[in-house]
């Protein structure tokens, strides 16, 4: 993850779950749909998120091009700098039941 670009392992296709290891990336200007220039990456996603997204291009040959700029994509699992399993509490905020820590994502729309 750099301030541009994420990086991510694609585990499954819609509800199929991939037999090999694919490659994505997030790129910074992917990740919302209005106030792009205003995103971070750190403060949309942190190593080890699980992330629902869109293959919107074939991207380079190592990876896939993904974006999460429709409501429904974004951050769907994450942990705490604690360890917790966080829940989500607006579109771009998740916290900690436990410490009651706020932690910034770029949340998915829950269904």
């Amino acid at each position: 993850m750099n301030p541009r670009a994420a990086s991510v392992a694609i585990m499954m296709v819609g509800s199929t779950p991939c037999q090999e290891d694919f490659q994505g990336v997030v790129r910074v200007q992917d990740i919302r749909a209005t106030e792009k220039d205003l995103v971070q990456m750190i403060n949309s996603f942190r190593p080890g998120d699980i992330i629902r997204a869109e293959v919107i291009s074939l991207g380079d040959q190592r990876s896939y091009y993904l974006a999460t700029t429709k409501n429904e994509h974004g951050v769907i699992f994450a942990q705490s700098a604690a360890g917790n399993t966080m829940v989500p509490i607006s579109w771009e905020e998740m916290q900690d039941p436990n410490t009651k820590d706020i932690e910034k994502r770029k949340c998915a729309k829950t269904f």
